[in-house]
Order: structure tokens, then sequence, then C-alpha cells
């Protein structure tokens, strides 16, 4: 069962994306963003980008199947993500896999999304061992999961209470005056900044909140601290210093990750921290990250950039665990979940 090939679709927000997996092996991965017909805006705007996915979704699994050489004739089975995700964006691609599933006559497995950012890295570091820790950061998602099985058991240790790491990014970026998205400037900014030179608080650290949200995340506060920070200095006619800004902001946001996450591991035992999701981009949080794995005797596996931004690899990674063990394929009929919990897998 393991040499299945499955097409992976993935539409859960601005990029409508594609992949061919076979076993553990990426046949193709095509992806076709939309994300600068957003930059105007400053964000996502959900009508948009569904009409992007309306466009691209023809063209983007058409090009996945030619690159992997094959037809949908030659494919076992397909997955899409189910949620969660904004709910146009999701409707495009199930409404788009289920009549490909339909005409095909294939199986489809409706997939969660964010546990995809997990399977994603076994095309690159080979089998999930068993209890696994995985660290899932995105524009919407700060979660800390415990992995029994990446195709039955999945765990949420820690949470986002408010504003994510990549949300709170984009706020700053915003106030700096970056273009959308705002994440790699106030990384590429960091790099010759001051981590220390502005305090920013780090959430559900220290004291009583601390010890009731061991493993949960909050960055609202970090956003408002550093907006008050800029104010001040906007008021005194002071200059800001950009660099400084970023590089405090990464900082501070890296060492919260890092060391909850290693806390994570610490808990149950474990020797693997599987990190996934756009914002793992992020040079100073990949850089904390190892170096705590390092100093804590953890194993690391950050895959390579382009697997850790949504694609289509992670959605047919997932679905062939999925095949793989036994998993019975969604009805026909399964809903999209714009909300869809963490602990289900698939639908």
């Amino acid at each position: 069962m393991s040499n299945q090939i499955i097409l992976g679709i993935e539409s859960t927000c601005d990029e409508t994306a594609a992949a061919v997996v076979q076993g553990k092996t990426l046949l193709a991965n095509v992806v076709a963003s939309s994300m600068d017909e957003h930059a105007r805006y400053g964000g996502v705007i959900p009508e948009i980008a569904s009409r992007a996915h309306a466009q691209s979704f023809v063209p983007v699994v058409s090009k996945a199947l030619a690159d992997a050489n094959m037809t949908i004739d030659d494919v076992d089975a397909i997955a899409v993500s189910a949620g969660p995700g904004l709910a146009g964006c999701l409707a495009v691609g199930v409404s788009g896999a289920k009549a490909l599933a339909w005409s095909a006559n294939k199986p489809i497995y409706g997939i969660n999304h964010v546990i995809g950012h997990v399977a994603v890295t076994q095309l690159q570091f080979g089998d999930l061992p068993a209890n696994t820790m995985a660290l899932i950061v995105s524009g919407g998602h700060t979660s800390l999961l415990h992995v029994n099985d990446i195709a039955r058991d999945v765990e949420v240790v820690g949470t986002t209470l408010d504003d994510a790491a990549g949300e709170c990014f984009d706020k700053v970026a915003r106030l700096l005056g970056f273009p959308y998205p705002g994440g790699p400037y106030i990384d590429r900014h960091a790099q010759h900044g001051d981590p220390h030179a502005i305090k920013v608080p780090q959430g559900l650290t220290q004291g009583r909140a601390g010890k009731e949200h061991p493993y949960d995340f909050s960055f609202s506060g970090v956003k408002t601290a550093i907006a008050r920070w800029i104010e001040e200095r906007q008021g005194g006619g002071q200059e800001i210093p950009v660099d400084d800004v970023c590089a405090s902001l990464a900082g501070s946001v890296a060492q919260v990750l890092s060391r909850k996450s290693m806390r994570g591991c610490e808990q149950f035992d474990s020797t693997t921290l599987i990190v996934g999701g756009g914002f793992s981009a992020n040079s100073q949080l990949r850089e904390a990250l190892v170096e705590a794995g390092r100093n804590h005797g953890v194993d690391v596996r950050i895959p390579q950039i382009k697997l850790c931004t949504d694609n289509g690899a992670m959605v047919a990674m997932l679905g062939s665990n999925l095949v793989e063990a036994g998993v019975a394929p969604s009805d026909m009929e399964f809903p999209i979940d714009s909300a869809m919990p963490l602990t289900k897998i698939s639908m």
C-alpha cells in the first residue's frame, strides 16, 4: 500500500496548489499564488482568493499531473484540504477535488491542512518517529502538537490564545510601513538589528499565567507593546530604529516558541520536534529552534522553505499516510470545516 499514488490539492488561503506523491517520493509540486492581488489591501481578501482558486484549479492540477508524467487514471486516491481555512477558498478546492474524484471514480480524503504541515516533513526526513512533537507556526496558527500516529492520533498540547506569531509579525510590519506580507521584511531587517534594543513582553511565560498555560501562546501583548513604543518615539519626534524593532520582535517570538517547544518535548519525553507552517521560514526562529534542540538533545526537523509554506505536497503526503494506515476514505458528501479541530485528521 505504501507505493500508492496520491494527488494532493490545497486551497485554504491564497495558494492554489497540487502535488503528486508516490509513497514518500514527491513526483510533482505546483503552486499558484494570488498574494500579489491581496498586497494592496494589506491582507487576504477571501472573495479575491476564492476567484483566483476557481481560475487556477484546472491549470494547476493539470500541470501537476503532466509534471508527474501521469493522467488522473494513474492516481490511486485524491486528498484535499477540507479545513481549517477560509470557507470560500476551501469550497472551491473541495468542490473541484470531489468533481475529479467522482468523474474518475477515485477515493477521496478530506484532510486537515494543519496536520499536513507535519506530514510533509517525511518527504525530506523520512518516517516520523513514534512520540513526535510538532510546532506548527503559520499566519493563523501557532500550535504545539503531540503526534502518536500521524494518521490516527494527534493531541493538542498548546495553542494560540489570541494572535498567532504570523499575525503578530504582519501587524507590526504594517506599523513599520512594510508591504504585505510583512514577515520576510521583518526577517531581513532583524538580521541587522539589536534583539535587546526594546524590552518586548513574552506572553504566558512568567508567573501565574506561565504556570496555567505552560504550552499555550499569546502574541497580542507583543504587538501592543511595540505599537506603544513606536507611538512614543514618533510623539517625541524621534527616529524609529527599524532594524532594532524587527530584531527585538523576532528575537522575543523565537525565544518563546523554542522554549515552549522544548518544554513540550521534555514533558512527553520526545526526542524529535517537527516544525512546519509558513512562519517557520523565519530565519531567527530556525536558528533559535536548532540551537535549543542541540542543547536539549532534540532532533529538530525543519523542512526546506518550499515545503513550509502552503503546498499540495503536504496534502498528498497526509493522504498517503491515511491510505497506508488503512483509514477509510471520506464520504463523497463530506463538508468543509473552516474551524476544523486539530485532533481531527480527516473527514
